[in-house]
């Protein structure tokens, strides 16, 4: 090939692959003009008062931006409107569906996916998502085992951490087993959240990971493994644990918050969180002490991402993907990372990512009680997203009659 002929090969690659770029903008410009005076109603837990406060922020950047109203619909459990949707697809509602944006992750995601109850795939069209590295992150396209196929967008990291004080306990438990001498040491003041509260069920989730002797099984479908035999021990040691727990292992916090003041006054000595800043920015609003501090077992603790989609029959497809779109910039994602905020630690890629956009990162505080991420080290893969109806199952049918 002559140097002529390559010249003219390499500019009309070039101009393809301008022209193409062209497009997706012109295609993105479309979308964000569509979307403007659109009202997205976005279905999320709203029982943090940190994270409500950041979707009120979001919601107001959206709307002076894009001229778009974000409404939080506040719930308290994910798989309540993972149903509405569903009823609404056998009444035949195929559009103007009463949820346009669910905050989602796991078995919500894997049974919506199977039901066909979720719009797209949109991911990829998304300019923010080139924010973010799947190679390097591989759970942003993986989602409890199940591929998300750009179904759902990354929104926000999360990992099992504990939370004590320094000032109480000198040297928490570092594993499953440590954890129950300490139970031992210290009767009716440890406990964990009642499942299937997240927490309380992803705290099963962490010890079945490290008692199990079949550690293999639990990253396939739970329908191809011998549940009885991958759970025994996970059994055994919550009979042996529970008469040890905050009153007697009868009863229950209802969820991981409920934990916070009750650390903060000294009645359990152990709390647990999925989000590694939350105890940083518990200390900044006054909920705990400046002594306390965050661990992970020595072996890991379980990771995983958290997502955002949009149901079948939204009625604003337009505008939920605008306001994603935002929720995944650089701007917002280190406004949620800082621990003052929310403290969500970040789904983007630092290396995708040019100087500035990195700075935003770097000069947020890392907060009092968050691990560095040398210190949290590399989370554990969570287990495949069906077993947790049946871990829930099994924990309610044991020690719920």
């Amino acid at each position: 090939m002559t140097t002529a002929v390559m010249a003219m090969a390499l500019l009309t690659h070039s101009t393809a692959a301008i022209s193409q770029a062209e497009a997706k903008t012109t295609t993105w410009q479309q979308t964000v003009d569509k979307a403007k005076g659109q009202t997205v109603y976005f279905n999320a837990w709203g029982g943090s008062e940190q994270i409500n406060d950041y979707i009120d922020w979001a919601a107001e950047q959206i709307d002076e931006r894009y001229g778009i109203t974000l409404e939080h619909v506040k719930v308290s459990d994910t798989s309540s409107v993972v149903s509405r949707v569903l009823a609404e697809k056998m009444a035949g509602r195929k559009d103007r569906g009463t949820v346009d944006l669910i905050w989602i992750n796991g078995e919500n995601f894997r049974s919506m996916k199977h039901n066909g109850l979720l719009y797209g795939p949109f991911v990829r069209e998304l300019p923010s998502f080139q924010g973010i590295d799947p190679q390097q992150n591989p759970t942003t396209i993986l989602d409890f085992g199940e591929p998300v196929d750009g179904l759902e967008a990354p929104w926000g990291m999360a990992q099992l951490v504990f939370i004590y004080d320094t000032e109480i306990v000198n040297k928490p438990p570092a594993n499953a087993s440590e954890l129950l001498e300490f139970a031992r040491k210290h009767k009716g003041r440890v406990t964990y959240p009642l499942p299937p509260d997240f927490i309380g069920t992803t705290f099963l989730k962490q010890l079945l990971s490290e008692l199990t002797t079949e550690p293999g099984a639990l990253l396939k479908p739970v329908s191809e493994a011998d549940f009885e035999a991958v759970t025994s021990p996970l059994w055994r040691y919550l009979d042996e644990i529970h008469p040890l727990l905050w009153r007697g292992g009868e009863t229950f916090p209802a969820n991981n918050l409920a934990l916070t003041p009750m650390l903060d006054d000294g009645e359990i000595l152990l709390s647990m969180t999925f989000n590694p800043a939350y105890a940083s920015s518990a200390i900044a609003s006054g909920e705990l002490p400046k002594t306390v501090k965050t661990y992970v077992h020595d072996k890991g603790t379980l990771g995983n991402t958290h997502f955002l989609a949009i149901p079948f029959n939204s009625n604003a497809t337009e505008g939920a993907r605008v306001a994603i779109n935002f929720l995944l910039s650089p701007e917002a994602q280190a406004h949620k990372a800082n621990p003052d905020v929310w403290g969500d630690p970040t789904v983007l890629s630092m290396s995708q990512l040019n100087s500035l956009e990195r700075k935003r990162f770097s000069s947020l505080p890392l907060g009092p009680a968050t691990l560095s991420p040398e210190a949290l080290g590399k989370a554990l893969s969570e287990p495949h997203s069906s077993w947790v109806a049946a871990l829930e199952e099994a924990w309610k049918t044991r020690y719920r009659q």
